[in-house]
């Protein structure tokens, strides 16, 4: 990935406190990316379809996905996306509190790039936040 074209993150996270702390551990580790946040799967969708008037997640983009959300949740948005001619290709991580093997099982069935248990990547997202450097460092996207 060049400088012109940085990587965009979409979280998608009900709870503000999680959205919060994401947002600060970006920005303590120097990770200098745009973070877009939607409340829900429903939010997300009119983002990434460009329907929403104010919000835009340009690409290349990488999605954080929580699972326990009201009006659409982690799951139900995964199945929009990936039967989504336009967005069934985007890169989803999921980021939850469900240690739960179904849960980790059906997601990977749509597809996801990796599945994080909030309680077990570190104190402030710090393994959240490797991985996104990583990530951006070594991945080129569409």
């Amino acid at each position: 990935m060049t400088r012109s074209d940085p990587l965009s993150i979409l979280l998608i996270e009900d709870d503000d406190v999680a959205a919060e702390s994401v947002r600060r551990s970006l920005d303590k580790a120097g990770l200098t990316v745009p973070l877009l946040w939607a409340q829900d799967g429903l939010h997300a969708l009119e983002i990434l379809r460009g329907e929403h008037a104010s919000q835009a997640a340009p690409r290349p983009r990488v999605i954080l996905l929580d699972l326990n959300m009201p009006r659409m949740n982690g799951f139900e948005f995964l199945q929009a996306l990936r039967t989504d001619p336009r967005l069934h290709d985007e890169v989803v991580f999921v980021l939850t509190t469900s240690d739960d093997e179904s849960d980790r099982t059906r997601a990977y069935h749509e597809n996801i790039a990796g599945y994080m248990v909030k309680s077990a990547v570190g104190p402030q997202f710090s393994k959240l936040v490797a991985l996104l450097q990583s990530y951006q460092c070594a991945i080129k996207l569409p």
